[in-house]
């Protein structure tokens, strides 16, 4: 650890309940008596039979509580999820009280770091000693209240969900629980004809290929017709000629849902799996389809095979998987992730049927090349509900083509028309591919943000806003190229909407919550806007300063990577807005998805009195991180 790093801890440890009123000698006194650990992600933090010897504060990380399989080490059950601000060792605080147990096993649980993690290991004679405190005695009641209720509450759940589900596997169950084991595997130099054979004795679809030990490649069945068969290569080549080099791998640590997301992301389905740089198992998307027993993912076979008239079905697949995912308790940019990536399907099949359907028409193919984009939240890679449809349409046409102009007039209203019935209901503002301010040709998108910047009212500043959170999702990739040079080399010329919309990041401020209580009234009916107080200025002001350092596309993580590659935000920042995000959109998304299920209006207002302790701690730390982004977009542009 870095002595900037050690300083900030023991700052943080001095400002905590235990240890907060002491003189400063005698918090160091303490403090000398406690250890500071770091463990690396993976690595266990207490193991089951190890006694416990005082309480064990987490600073920073994350951290899971689980106990393992009498049998089988690799099988275990999670207990809790322990994030920043929690302690472990309270179950021994029976024994630091002097009370008698009767367990034969005192300890039965382990815990294991999720990611890096910073903790204090606090004897029980430090404990001992603040004790007297009436603050600490109170403190340290309240946690084991807390824990005890949120335990129960994770009993009940599970309780229900076996009951509802049976033997069906949690979302959270590791890749190591599902992978085959040991993973089949040649040498590169082999023959085709070598592994060909290989894979019909085992009954496999892809085998691992080695080069020394070190994982080079894979190859599966689809890569031999592909690429052997149909293109009649001699089955004596060494398989290092037409296997997939440096293929996309796991952790055997991943979750399922991770494992998940890497197949729908990468359009694979085989993960070969590591641990360290050892390829102990290969994981399959069939895999995954036959241990989630709940029947949600069937919903990938549900998306290709859908029509016009059963494409409303899929919206409910869809919503049936978040609901897993979220009573799962799956981190939400995971969550969300997972969901983006159905909706993706969801989408380009409607454009694919949207296609089909104007040619029957009698309007034949797309003349030219075309990319379709979408805005808002879906462009931000964070819709989880599914709401009005954001998008635009550009094709390759630089003359003023009448017959072109007519198709894609055609295909934005069938594409629409195709959206509305899977549930995305349509634009009050218009902003959809339909109308002709939202397509057309590369010089009129350029000819359109020169009148943005001409006229920059609040009216068109609103439009570049959304404009800004454009992702492709259809169409072609060189157009795409061509498509975002274009935007990047115009706001280089004229910097005039980056500025306009800077100044309106001034006029809307970020709301200054420095306690919990004062916010609550402070703000109207102890409520605040998530979306337009949090969410929007930290989306604007990303779009905006990654905009100016060439940066036109992309979700907010995205933009936040691509900005410290950049040098404009260091890691620490970059770390700090990643938790901010996460905060914001956790609450937003958890709070709607409660609403949707009560039947209520949707609304992006959240009320004080509906948050957890923790949760309005962590937003009103996450609101201050958004306030210092904004700075520095002012700062960027010199407006202060």
């Amino acid at each position: 650890m870095t002595e900037r790093k050690i300083e900030s801890l023991y700052n943080q440890i001095y400002k905590h309940p235990l240890f907060r009123g002491l003189v400063e000698k005698e918090f160091y006194r303490l403090i000398e008596k406690c250890s500071l650990k770091h463990y690396k992600k993976a690595s266990k933090v207490l193991y089951s039979k190890t006694p416990r010897e005082g309480l064990l504060l987490i600073l920073e990380g994350m951290v899971e509580v689980y106990v393992e399989g009498e049998t089988n080490h690799q099988n275990k059950e999670v207990l809790e999820v322990l994030q920043t601000g929690d302690s472990i060792g309270f179950s021994s605080l029976a024994d630091f009280l002097g009370e008698k147990t009767h367990h034969h096993t005192k300890y039965t649980v382990s815990v294991v770091a999720v990611e890096d993690s910073y903790c204090l290991q606090i004897p029980f004679s430090v404990l001992e000693e603040r004790w007297i405190d009436e603050q600490v005695r109170d403190y340290v009641l309240r946690q084991v209240a807390v824990r005890l209720k949120d335990i129960y509450a994770s009993l009940a759940d599970q309780i229900q969900l076996a009951s509802q589900f049976g033997e069906s596997e949690p979302f959270v169950r590791r890749v190591q629980d599902i992978m085959a084991q040991p993973a089949l595997s040649v040498d590169e130099n082999v023959t085709i004809q070598q592994v060909a054979q290989i894979m019909v004795d085992h009954s496999k679809s892809s085998v691992v290929v080695l080069s020394n030990e070190r994982l080079v490649g894979i190859i599966t069945e689809k890569d031999l017709v592909s690429r052997v068969i149909s293109k009649q290569r001699p089955l004596t080549n060494p398989v290092r000629d037409v296997m997939t080099k440096k293929p996309i791998t796991i952790s055997r640590e991943s979750y399922y849902y991770e494992a998940l997301s890497s197949f729908l992301m990468n359009g694979i389905k085989h993960l070969p799996v590591v641990d360290g740089d050892k390829v102990v198992g290969v994981i399959t998307l069939a895999d995954l389809l036959r241990k989630k027993n709940r029947g949600t993912l069937e919903i990938l076979q549900t998306i290709e095979e859908s029509t016009f008239d059963n494409l409303g079905n899929v919206k409910v697949a869809i919503y049936e998987v978040l609901g897993n995912l979220l009573n799962d308790r799956i981190p939400i940019l995971n969550t969300l992730e997972v969901i983006t990536k159905l909706y993706d399907r969801l989408v380009k099949h409607c454009i694919d049927l949207a296609v089909k359907s104007v040619e029957k028409k009698g309007l034949g193919k797309p003349p030219v090349s075309f990319c379709w984009y979408q805005m808002g939240s879906g462009g931000r890679g964070e819709q989880f509900l599914l709401t009005d449809q954001d998008h635009f349409l550009v094709f390759d046409n630089g003359a003023d083509d009448e017959e072109i102009n007519h198709y894609f007039e055609k295909l934005g209203e069938e594409i629409v028309v195709f959206l509305e019935q899977a549930g995305y209901v349509r634009c009050i503002g218009k902003m959809m591919s339909n109308e002709e301010t939202w397509r057309g040709s590369i010089y009129k998108w350029r000819d359109r943000l020169k009148g943005w910047a001409l006229r920059a009212t609040n009216e068109n500043l609103l439009l570049v806003q959304n404009f800004f959170s454009f992702r492709l999702l259809y169409g072609d990739e060189v157009l795409n190229d061509r498509f975002k040079d274009m935007v990047t080399s115009h706001v280089k010329k004229s910097g005039t909407i980056l500025y306009r919309l800077t100044e309106l990041e001034k006029e809307r401020p970020v709301p200054n919550l420095d306690h919990p209580i004062r916010a609550m009234f402070r703000l109207e009916k102890n409520s605040i806007d998530i979306k337009i107080d949090a969410l929007f200025p930290l989306h604007h002001c990303l779009q905006t300063l990654s905009t100016l350092h060439g940066v036109v596309e992309g979700t907010p993580s995205d933009r936040i990577t691509a900005l410290v590659r950049l040098g404009v935000f260091n890691d620490a920042f970059a770390e700090e807005l990643r938790d901010a995000f996460e905060v914001i959109l956790g609450i937003r998304v958890t709070q709607a998805w409660a609403k949707y299920q009560r039947g209520e209006k949707s609304s992006s207002k959240i009320t004080f009195t509906h948050l957890k302790s923790r949760d309005k701690e962590a937003l009103i730390k996450a609101l201050k991180t958004v306030k210092e982004l904004q700075q520095q977009l002012l700062g960027a542009f010199g407006i202060l």
